[in-house]
């Protein structure tokens, strides 16, 4: 059996696990989930019309059952604030999260490897001492703090860079930064390990007695053998990007799916809630998929 379908064999119970929680989370809050969603104030008449649309009038294995098909043909249900399709909602705002989560990725391995690979080559050196002081906070502080403080720094100081709105450029770089901070620290930290073992490695001694250059001896062999571990990092951190964008977006008014569940839950839109968090859940099991096929690939002995 190859790789690639052990892979998608060990998908699928997770996919399973995911799309029952998903179904149960109408059940987690204590009382009638419809009283939950329409408040105290609704009529009885609405209540009866909500538990017939949900289905939530029929057995659970039934209601199980209707759910997953409805999810199998693409069928996500419909908010029941606005009344449109979850699944065009999910359309028209995840290439809007994605967009911020491909800049803040871009911003990590650019930064986050660079600045590990400098603090490296001069170990304990005062670069490598701020590095290591500059990851501990990059890791500590939370992200909706590290957004607040940039903008403080940025706009409304400086008044270099708009505090909020959506599209590229200048827009784009506040809450890409945001979101990308804490994984510059750890791809940092990571790629400064891995490259003193690479560095310290027998094939990197015969490449300077071969009389390379250093700049060929530390791109060619050291950080190549150091970016194995670096590609599992990234994708693990593909997760927290879009958990991630929630408070990101929130602070800076980005109209993605992050927003779209802070407002679906502030409004007791389960449905809503229900539909994102497994596209999200079905996304991050994707790229985990993904990450194993590049680790594959950097390392053949991965099995």
């Amino acid at each position: 059996m190859t790789f690639l379908a052990r892979r998608l064999l060990l998908a699928i119970p997770t996919l399973a696990g995911v799309l029952i929680a998903v179904f149960l989370l109408l059940y987690v809050a204590p009382g009638d989930p419809v009283q939950q969603m329409v408040g105290e104030r609704a009529d009885s008449v609405t209540i009866a019309r909500l538990r017939a649309e949900l289905k939530l009038d029929e057995p659970l294995p039934v209601q199980f059952a209707s759910y997953a098909s409805g999810v199998l043909r693409g069928d996500l249900g419909r908010s029941y604030i606005t009344g449109r399709p979850i699944a065009q909602d999910i359309r028209e705002r995840f290439p809007k999260t994605a967009q911020l989560a491909l800049a803040a990725m871009t911003i990590a391995i650019v930064l986050g490897i660079g600045i590990g690979v400098l603090a490296a080559l001069n170990p304990a050196g005062r670069f490598d001492k701020l590095l290591m002081a500059a990851t501990y906070l990059g890791i500590s502080f939370p992200v909706f703090w590290v957004g607040l403080l940039l903008i403080l720094m940025f706009s409304l100081t400086l008044k270099w860079l708009p505090p909020s709105g959506y599209g590229g450029g200048l827009v784009l770089i506040l809450p890409a930064l945001t979101l990308g901070s804490r994984s510059i620290a750890y791809l940092a930290r990571i790629t400064r390990t891995s490259m003193l073992d690479a560095m310290s490695s027998d094939h990197v001694r015969t490449a300077r007695a071969k009389g390379l250059s250093n700049g060929a001896v530390v791109l060619r062999h050291g950080l190549r053998t150091a970016l194995i571990p670096v590609v599992t990092v990234l994708g693990l951190d593909v997760g927290s990007y879009l958990t991630g964008s929630i408070l990101t977006e929130t602070v800076f008014g980005w109209p993605g799916l992050g927003r779209y569940v802070v407002n679906a839950i502030s409004r007791r839109d389960l449905p809503a809630i229900q539909g994102t968090v497994l596209f999200l859940s079905v996304v991050f099991v994707l790229v985990n998929l993904l990450t194993d096929l590049a680790y594959k690939r950097s390392d053949p002995r991965v099995g």
